[in-house]
């Protein structure tokens, strides 16, 4: 079996049909449980972002904010979408937003238990914190403690390798080829040029990231909005035409009924995952280093 056969037989295994809806069920069901908080608790969010504070032991909100959505908008957004309409069709752009939607109850339930669990590290005296704690900690005096701790190394084991691996391969390629494509740059050079950039980031702990987060995200998500913005201006006469593709392929029979649980749900949910990271394990670490006063405040932000 070569590593490529390898990747996609754990893929396949991974992303079975039951994890699929598992992922809109658990979007659904925290949103009736939080009586629909990401619809109605807007106020709260934005007066949380601009009222949290650092401290020497934390990030700030909006910094714990930036260096999480300096991991979700990338490739997801990009690579990710393309993927999802290349294979699943026009209707699992609407079920990216559905999953986007439901998925905010998620991101506030696992960013308050980033917060709940979090721990001081013995060394610096920042805070750490994540599924991995929680997983352990939560259930630490039940009867299940034994098998949630082995939950939560495996969960940290391959948390490590995905985070210093592969996640940060997929964006570091797309990063490559497109200055390749752009301006013929060697690849080997890009990759050069990055790691020397990030190694002055990431070597100077949390508190750099989170400082160079908050100058860097705002521009990058601001050009990419604008950018978007031009684009639609530019088709404007086709955003009718898409649309109507888009709902038709996303309720049509073809959706519903096709291989295993339709194309474009299981695209729709899949990219939409990668691209907001919503349940994926990845945001509740940015969440914990915040310095709030209260664990739902970070779920707000």
């Amino acid at each position: 079996m070569s590593f490529a056969d390898l990747i996609t037989a754990v893929n396949d295994v991974i992303w079975s049909p039951a994890l699929i809806w598992l992922c809109l069920i658990v979007g659904l069901y925290f949103t009736v449980r939080t009586m629909f908080l990401q619809f109605v608790n807007i106020p709260d969010m934005v007066k949380q972002l601009r009222e949290g504070q650092d401290s020497a032991d934390g990030t700030s909100s909006l910094q714990s904010l930036m260096m999480s959505l300096a991991g979700r908008v990338g490739m997801g957004n990009i690579g990710g979408v393309a993927t999802a309409i290349a294979f699943g069709g026009p209707g699992a752009v609407f079920w990216m937003w559905v999953m986007a939607l439901l998925g905010a109850a998620t991101s506030f339930i696992e960013s308050t238990l980033g917060q709940i669990y979090k721990e001081r590290d013995p060394d610096t005296g920042e805070y750490r914190g994540g599924p991995a704690y929680y997983f352990e900690k939560a259930y630490k005096h039940t009867a299940a403690a034994p098998a949630f701790k082995v939950y939560a190394i495996l969960f940290a084991v391959v948390t490590v390798f995905a985070t210093s691996y592969f996640l940060p391969g997929v964006q570091a390629n797309g990063v490559a080829a497109a200055v390749g494509e752009a301006w013929a740059v060697p690849a080997w050079v890009v990759a050069l040029a990055m790691v020397i950039l990030l190694a002055f980031i990431v070597l100077g702990g949390v508190k750099r990231i989170a400082t160079f987060a908050v100058y860097v995200v705002p521009v990058m998500a601001v050009l990419y909005i604008i950018l978007a913005l031009i684009v639609l201006f530019l088709n404007f006469d086709q955003i009718p035409e898409v649309f109507g593709s888009i709902f038709a392929s996303a309720f049509g029979v073809h959706a519903v009924f096709g291989a295993i649980l339709g194309l474009a749900i299981q695209w729709g949910v899949k990219r939409g995952v990668y691209s907001n990271e919503a349940g994926q394990g990845t945001g509740p670490h940015a969440a914990a280093a915040a310095e709030v006063s209260h664990p739902a405040k970070q779920g707000f932000v």
